[in-house]
């Protein structure tokens, strides 16, 4: 089975060497701007992992023609953060043929109906669209088409389609490679997402440090109790966006043990100690994705699902306006990922439950 992995940075390796390693035929397609490992893959036409996943997969195709990435790909794979979404989508609409089933991996809130929207496809149409919860990895780039996985999950990669019919044709898909558990629609697998809740309040609280270079491992040093309470407070407000809306979703200690990534249910040691986040260093800017995309598609899209539910807040509200007011940015303007921007703001809970 042939699979189209578009994305080629930390994640998008993971999921090429681990789709190979599993015996697909992997082809691996990035923007032309993002041309760095792209470049490494197709020179070496393999991906080397160390760590939780080990060994040398080969991988038939690396460049940035997405006719071939997508000539005959029964699965593609988007794999990136959630501003990589549209593009993406743009870039492929043009290629994709009934049949295909696109999982956008991590959802990073809504990335199955972004990418629905954007490409024009319609929703229980020939071609399924759907998303996880979460990368299914803790992994970085370590090297030239190298990559270190601290953790693949052993559970709680929650999936799901748009509309919910699909999620089966997915799990039938590619439950081989990662062990999904099905969600009741993709309001589930976008509410169960925990960056926006963990990497925005690290991250700021850590801010200092972290616009002197980030010498410092995010979670070990980054997590005390304070911070710990911040992460608690901000999981207590997105529980309660999720229950207003009738959607079930874990607390992220509870879905962190699940994982294998922590061992405690606490917000603060269980992040300190957890072993899936050993040795994962610091970003070395501000202007990251822990707050460009967790704070300008995540949290912004959680509080105005929020206000349309009648939840209030305050923390998640605190935690935009000092992200807009360290990057010079107004986050809630540029609103990047909304209901409305989504072609949703008339639907109330049901029907966004049913999507």
């Amino acid at each position: 089975m042939k699979t189209a992995v578009l994305g080629a940075g930390n994640g998008g390796l993971a999921c090429a060497f681990d789709l190979a390693q599993h015996g697909r035929e992997v082809a691996l397609f990035d923007l032309p701007e993002f041309g760095e490992q792209i470049a490494a893959v197709a020179a070496s036409g393999s991906i080397t992992a160390t760590g939780d996943l080990e060994g040398t997969v080969p991988i038939a195709y690396a460049g940035h023609d997405i006719a071939t990435a997508l000539d005959g790909a029964e699965v593609v794979m988007v794999v990136g953060p959630a501003y990589a979404t549209p593009p993406m989508a743009e870039i492929a609409k043009d290629h994709l043929k009934p049949g295909m089933t696109v999982v956008v991996c991590p959802a990073s809130c809504a990335g199955a109906l972004t990418f629905q929207q954007v490409a024009g496809l319609v929703p229980g149409g020939d071609i399924v669209v759907g998303e996880t919860s979460t990368l299914p990895y803790a992994v970085r780039i370590t090297g030239p088409a190298t990559i270190n996985v601290f953790l693949k999950l052993k559970a709680g990669t929650f999936v799901a389609a748009t509309p919910p019919a699909g999620t089966q044709a997915i799990m039938d898909l590619i439950g081989d490679v990662w062990p999904l558990e099905r969600a009741a629609s993709v309001m589930q697998t976008t509410l169960q997402n925990g960056n926006p809740v963990i990497h925005p309040a690290v991250s700021l609280m850590n801010a200092g440090p972290i616009d002197r270079g980030g010498d410092f491992l995010f979670y070990e040093d980054g997590v005390t109790e304070g911070v710990g309470r911040l992460i608690g407070a901000v999981d207590a407000e997105r529980l309660a966006i999720a229950e207003a809306l009738g959607v079930s979703v874990m607390s992220e200690p509870q879905i962190g043990m699940m994982q294998g990534y922590m061992l405690e249910d606490n917000y603060s040691t269980s992040y300190s100690t957890a072993p899936g986040f050993l040795g994962i260093g610091a970003q070395n800017k501000l202007d990251h994705r822990y707050l460009t995309e967790d704070v300008g598609y995540g949290l912004v899209f959680l509080t105005d699902l929020a206000r349309r539910m009648g939840v209030p807040t305050p923390v998640m509200d605190a935690e935009i306006t000092l992200a807009d007011t360290i990057l010079g940015r107004d986050f809630r303007a540029e609103a990047a990922r909304t209901l409305d921007t989504l072609g949703l703001g008339d639907l109330g809970p049901e029907e966004l439950r049913a999507l």
